[in-house]
């Protein structure tokens, strides 16, 4: 790649994340802004649908994307620390670990002030097994309201009653955020931040698949970044504009034959949560080794159904139907068969050489089946795999080196599997 090409490439890698950066700052500030105005805050898991909440007038804080942000910064110990000072366990999630830290024991001069105090703390049992317990200490810290919604775990596809099982809480919600706020739910607005998401993950699905291209024209590492907005703006038009400015660049980098990993030899799918304290280093080194991760099974499931990987469109018509029928999107809440089916769905869409499975000492729920899926996927598709050890968010329960050298014994293997082959 030439000086010229090599300084187009980080321009244009900056303009989508500069835009990324102006409005999480901007909504940021806003929140705090608006919380001295008096408004009324809840703080919400990742899954619970934001587009519900859209049609209130309200702060909307997700503590899971504050802690992934925490680590990125290379934060995320400090903030553990000081939740096991407090007593906490360092055996829990390194999310919660960072979100505790910082709430209940903060740093007088810390560098990501805490999100405003909740009015209302809303969960869910689907995606995560920590979460109620996590954001509980916060119900009896501050003495709010907490509600989880209840969502049965799927082994198949999404029938009748579970649906409907799903909608009855989502009204059940709404009279709850009525009573406690005063306010009446504005469906109008639901159906439009319900229309702005579909808009957003029309874009969203084709930033992704650039990554089909060879040499592919994103890493896995641009879409952790990038899904940081739909967990937080999810509903809002700041979405529909940044994944369509994501889409239309990187599709241009592609037909101007800029790529992050120009001398694309191997191409790895990777399984679980973001690393987020290592993403420029990891992604640093692969390149030297000719490298991509192309594509997460972790950014793969946004709006999608159970086992599904291409877009599952909204009809325009009833929001909190359609937002009960994906509300499993996320690849937590998927058996084992399900979960197979997106990974081999991946791995022959996208050309995979070779899977690393990221075993997540803080994510139980996505860990759990990892061994249960690598030998199925060797013994099926016959295809080499990896099983390494990180931790989402804690750096400390992150060996550099011994990744590393796992990832170099894969790359030997796939160039022995396309030999005998």
């Amino acid at each position: 790649m030439t000086n010229s090409s090599q300084d187009n490439k980080e321009k244009k890698k900056t303009k989508a994340g500069e835009h990324l950066s102006k409005i999480m700052k901007e909504f940021y500030i806003g929140q705090h802004m608006d919380a001295q105005a008096g408004k009324f805050c809840v703080w919400a898991a990742i899954i619970v649908p934001l587009e519900i909440l859209r049609g209130f007038d309200i702060i909307v804080g997700i503590p899971e994307n504050y802690s992934a942000m925490t680590a990125s910064k290379g934060l995320g110990g400090t903030q553990c620390e000081r939740s096991h000072q407090l007593g906490f366990s360092p055996d829990l999630c390194s999310y919660a670990r960072i979100d505790i830290g910082n709430n209940l024991n903060p740093l007088a001069d810390a560098q990501m002030p805490p999100l405003p105090k909740p009015n209302l703390i809303i969960t869910d049992n689907n995606n995560c097994s920590l979460l109620a317990k996590w954001f509980d200490v916060y119900h009896r810290e501050y003495n709010v309201p907490h509600f989880i919604l209840d969502v049965p775990f799927c082994y198949n596809p999404q029938d009748y009653d579970g649906n409907n099982y799903i909608l009855s809480q989502y009204k059940d919600l709404i009279k709850l955020i009525e009573n406690m706020t005063g306010q009446k739910h504005d469906m109008d607005k639901t159906r439009e931040a319900m229309n702005n998401t579909n808009e957003a993950l029309k874009h969203w699905k084709r930033f992704m698949n650039v990554a089909l291209h060879k040499p592919a024209g994103i890493t896995a590492f641009d879409s952790f970044v990038q899904m940081a907005t739909f967990v937080t703006l999810r509903g809002t038009a700041q979405l529909v504009e940044q994944y369509k400015l994501l889409a239309d660049e990187t599709e241009e980098r592609v037909a101007e034959n800029i790529f992050p990993v120009p001398d694309e030899k191997y191409r790895l799918l990777w399984d679980n949560i973001a690393p987020w304290h290592q993403l420029r280093k990891m992604s640093n080194r692969l390149q030297q080794l000719d490298t991509n991760i192309v594509y997460a099974t972790y950014t793969s499931c946004l709006g999608t159904i159970e086992g599904g990987v291409d877009l599952y469109e909204y009809d325009g018509v009833d929001p909190l139907k359609h937002l009960a029928r994906t509300q499993n999107f996320s690849v937590c809440p998927y058996g084992l068969e399900l979960r197979y089916e997106v990974l081999e769905k991946l791995v022959e869409r996208c050309g995979i050489d070779g899977v690393v499975f990221a075993n997540n000492k803080s994510c139980k729920v996505y860990s759990l089946m990892q061994l249960d899926l690598q030998k199925r996927l060797v013994d099926k598709l016959k295809i080499p795999s990896i099983m390494i050890d990180v931790d989402h968010a804690d750096v400390t329960r992150y060996s550099e080196e011994g990744v590393f050298i796992r990832i170099e014994a894969l790359l030997e293997q796939i160039d022995r599997y396309k030999n005998v082959c």
